[in-house]
Formats: C-alpha cells, sequence, structure tokens
C-alpha cells in the first residue's frame, strides 16, 4: 500500500521539492499552502492521508496553530504530524515536540532523510493502529467469554435451584419467585443493577441446603416431629456449607445461612438479630416468608393476599426488618389481581 503523504507549506518551492521527492519513490502526495486549506481539505473525512508534513512558519495559521486546530478535528486527530522547520534552535524543536508532533525535518530537504522518516512514521503508525485494533479485538473476546460464563454460572445456579424445588411439588418454583421478589426490593432500596443482579442469585439458591434434607420430611403432609424440626432448621447450616465451596461468590452463602434470622434474634441458625443480620438475607427473609404464605402446602391452598399482607405486617420490627418489609407491603398493594403467587 502507498504512502499517501501531505504536505502543508506557504512556500511552492518547498511544496514542489517535497512532493517530486515522495512522487518519484512511489508515494502519494497532496500539496497545500495554508494551515486554512489543510483542515478544509481534512476536515471532510473523505480525505486521510497516512501523514502531513507541517511548515511551523506561515502566514495566517501558523503549524502549531494548524497542529492544534487538526487535534481538534475528529476526522484529523489521530494522523501523525511532522513539522518542517529551517530553524536550528533547540527550544522550537522541543515546542514543536511538546505540541503533539511526531518529529520534525530540517529544511532544506535532504531526499534520504525525509524518505526514511516519513516511510518509519508512517510503518510505525500502521503497526501502533493494527495493535490496538487486536487489542480491541482481544477485549472484545474477553468480555463476550465473562458474557458466556456470567450465563452459564446463572444456567448451572437456576439447575440447582430448580433441584431443590422439585423435591417438593407444591412448592415449585419457589426459589425463583424469592429470588424476584428479593431483586425487586433491593432496587427499590437503591441498589445497583449489579448488586440486585448478585442478590437475585443468592435468592436462587437460599433453600440449596434443603438437599441435604430427607425427600419424606420436605413431602410430608402432617405436622412433623420435634425431631424431624430440628432436622428441617439445619437446611441454612448446610446450604451455606455447599456455597461456601464457591470461592468466587462468597456472598452466596449469605443468603442460604440467614435468611431464616429475625430482627429480634430468635430465629436461627445463629440466633442473631438487627444490623447483626447481613442485609440481604434481610431481604431475603421478607421475600421467602412472602412467597412461602402465597404458595400452595400440601395441607393448604395458598393464602388470601389480604392474609399475607396481614402476616407481613405484624411481623415488621419482631421477624422482619421493618424497611424491607415497608417495600414489600408496598409491592403487596400495587398488585391489585394478585398476580405475585404461585400460579
Amino acid at each position: 500500500m502507498n504512502e499517501w503523504i501531505m504536505v502543508v507549506d506557504d512556500d511552492i518551492v518547498n511544496l514542489r521539492a517535497a512532493s517530486r521527492i515522495l512522487m518519484e519513490n512511489g508515494m502519494r502526495a497532496s500539496c497545500v499552502k495554508s494551515g486554512e486549506e489543510a483542515l478544509r481539505f481534512l476536515s471532510d473525512g473523505a480525505h486521510r492521508p497516512d501523514l502531513v508534513l507541517l511548515d511551523i512558519h506561515m502566514p495566517g495559521m501558523d503549524g502549531f496553530m494548524t497542529l492544534s486546530a487538526m487535534q481538534n478535528l475528529p476526522e484529523a486527530a489521530d494522523i501523525p504530524v511532522v513539522f518542517l522547520t529551517a530553524d536550528e534552535d533547540s527550544e522550537t524543536e522541543s515546542q514543536a515536540l511538546e505540541a503533539g508532533a511526531t518529529d520534525f525535518i530540517k529544511k532544506p530537504f535532504v531526499p534520504r532523510v525525509l524518505l526514511t522518516r516519513v516511510r518509519r512514521i508512517v510503518e510505525l503508525n500502521r503497526l501502533q493502529n493494527h495493535l490496538e485494533e487486536q487489542v480491541r479485538e482481544q477485549t472484545r473476546a474477553v468480555v463476550e467469554k465473562q458474557k458466556q460464563l456470567a450465563r452459564l454460572s446463572m444456567q448451572v445456579v437456576e439447575t440447582l435451584a430448580g433441584t431443590v424445588d422439585a423435591k417438593d411439588p407444591y412448592t415449585n418454583g419457589h426459589s425463583r419467585r424469592v429470588a424476584e421478589y428479593a431483586r425487586e426490593i433491593s432496587i427499590r432500596w437503591g441498589y445497583s443493577g449489579e448488586k440486585s443482579e448478585r442478590i437475585f442469585m443468592m435468592g436462587l439458591l437460599h433453600d440449596i441446603g434443603k438437599i441435604g434434607i430427607p425427600d419424606d420430611i420436605i413431602k410430608k403432609d402432617s405436622a412433623l416431629t420435634d425431631e424431624e424440626y430440628a432436622l428441617t432448621k439445619q437446611h441454612p447450616v448446610l446450604g451455606a456449607k455447599i456455597l461456601g465451596n464457591i470461592p468466587d461468590f462468597p456472598e452466596l452463602a449469605v443468603g442460604a445461612r440467614w435468611h431464616h434470622e429475625r430482627m429480634d434474634g430468635k430465629g436461627y441458625p445463629d440466633g442473631i438479630a438487627g444490623d447483626q443480620i447481613p442485609e440481604e438475607a434481610r431481604i431475603i427473609a421478607v421475600a421467602d416468608s412472602y412467597d412461602a404464605m402465597a404458595s400452595r402446602r400440601s395441607y393448604r391452598d395458598v393464602l388470601p393476599q389480604a392474609e399475607v399482607r396481614a402476616e407481613l405486617a405484624k411481623g415488621r420490627g419482631t421477624q422482619f426488618d421493618p424497611a424491607f418489609v415497608d417495600i414489600m407491603l408496598c409491592m403487596i398493594d400495587e398488585d391489585k389481581d394478585y398476580r405475585m403467587r404461585q400460579k
């Protein structure tokens, strides 16, 4: 691919000399006599040379002003610029580099020097652009891989949650509904999208410990014995132990272990109270209790909405965090057709 060079110089002799040197060596040259003309040339987006050779001393817009304007022009901001100068002082050279010039070439031109520098800068710029594009492609690939892993993680979590729910046909879908209610409460409380999605995942797995509870106890349609109830109360500990083996998602164990704790300290398994209970667990506790009442059991049907609301309000401050149960009560009041229930 032939290099395309734009030469900006108010001296017609210099323009002709630069153009001849470039074109005799297989390059394409576009010549303009002022900074203003150069900006017009570049601003339409159709003209994009590989390099601009820019004279410093020109009437009207000098080289520094032209370079500054190019840097503010989206179509030309990243085109490398080499200053042309007859100045011998190092101060001008330093000022040129500080202004953003890639290099500078002394006038009158030495053809070999001009060609060597032009080719080197164009090639380096192309390599840099190619590298940047590769980095962008790799970044896109990494991001897509992360999305795939996130989708896979969610599929695994949903499968695990479905396994738990399948142990009791009367509560099938319970984990997902709890997750959805918990996410809605967290959003209304002010959680970010990412944090609310985490609590959704925590809600999906809050009952994972029930995998370790015998089916005949889970499905029992009569009152549990004291021994059976004590065994059932171990599911938060079992769940936390299972999820604690996932080091990349340590917060998953929070909802599993503490969703049966109460604000007054009378819950289980640890009997912690108030702010000792992690906020996510307090949210899941409200969502879990709501869905337990709004779902069928082997011994009863879905409770009436008014009764569910009354029970939640009754537990405000003793069983439930007041802030989160108030949000749930608002959600109930908005649910005029009682859609938030097991179908």
